[in-house]
């Protein structure tokens, strides 16, 4: 395979090539860290308590208050007398109507120590509930995950399409579909293969994310998939891979993720070893 920013070659006493392995392994674990954090945030996505889908028939949610129900472009809920929510930092009461949500966009109202997310997913608007004394978030002990190594650290080159494709992938809810437009595909080589991955957009300017899936998924990482950001490519197309920070998406935690499936080409026919493994606490959500 192609290695990009591996340690410094080894002097007479190996002190470069230690430091280098050593500045490696620190900015991987405290990248790791930081991002475990956020996945147990007060109110991420491990303090989720449920998943629930809207109708236009008016039905009352588990952590949240009223009777909540969809039309053909928004959500409203009909709180209970006495009961208010603080939407945007306004107190609102009543019949609250919370206009117009894109796709994989969210509006966040606030009950108590609770955020009510409410979203729209594959064309369905859904209500989840976030509690900070959620069990799965209470007991997160951290995401194992593979020692970090530079060997994984692959060089690519991003090769755009001629225009965006939009791409349907399946979700980790049955039935539940996501459309992204696909900018182009990234090449490399591993393991003495020549392999390719459709990018979606990513999350920094110019940048991309890819969904993937590999020998590896459903033995020592996640069946269903693992995501790999992937910054802006150079002036040449070249893009650095570095699967060390391949990571779990939310429903290798909950059963309550809308995630997307990697599309059918991004399964590689190799193990990578690298990144976040099945975690600890994957299974049932205790209510």
């Amino acid at each position: 395979m192609t290695t990009h920013n591996a340690p410094a070659p080894t002097t007479r006493d190996g002190v470069d090539a230690d430091s280098g392995a050593k500045a490696f392994t620190v900015e991987w674990e405290e990248w790791h860290r930081d991002k475990d954090a956020r996945l147990a945030a007060e109110h991420g996505f491990l303090a989720i308590t449920g998943l629930h889908w809207l109708t236009d028939e008016p039905q009352r949610v588990t952590d949240a208050p009223g009777l909540w129900s969809t039309g053909p472009d928004s959500v409203t809920v009909e709180l209970d007398e006495g009961t208010e929510l603080v939407v945007d930092g306004t107190t609102v009461r009543g019949r609250y109507d919370f206009g117009v949500i894109p796709e994989r966009g969210g509006i966040d109202a606030v009950w108590g120590d609770t955020v009510i997310e409410v979203a729209k997913r594959g064309g369905h608007h859904i209500v989840r509930p976030r509690r900070p004394g959620h069990p799965l978030r209470v007991a997160f002990a951290g995401t194992p995950a593979y020692a970090p190594d530079p060997r994984w650290v692959v060089t690519g080159r991003y090769v755009p399409f001629a225009k965006p494709r939009p791409t349907t992938v399946g979700a980790s809810v049955e039935g539940l579909r996501h459309v992204y437009d696909a900018p182009g595909s990234i090449t490399f080589r591993l393991d003495d293969r020549e392999l390719s991955l459709t990018a979606f957009n990513g999350y920094t300017p110019g940048g991309f994310t890819v969904l993937f899936t590999d020998a590896t998924s459903g033995v020592t990482t996640y069946a269903a998939n693992r995501s790999l950001r992937i910054d802006a490519p150079g002036p040449d197309g070249e893009v650095v891979l570095d699967f060390n920070r391949a990571t779990n998406l939310p429903c290798a935690y909950t059963d309550f993720a809308t995630c997307p499936l990697p599309p059918a080409e991004n399964r590689l026919p190799v193990a990578v070893e690298a990144g976040e493994k099945i975690p600890h606490e994957r299974g049932p959500v205790a209510p």
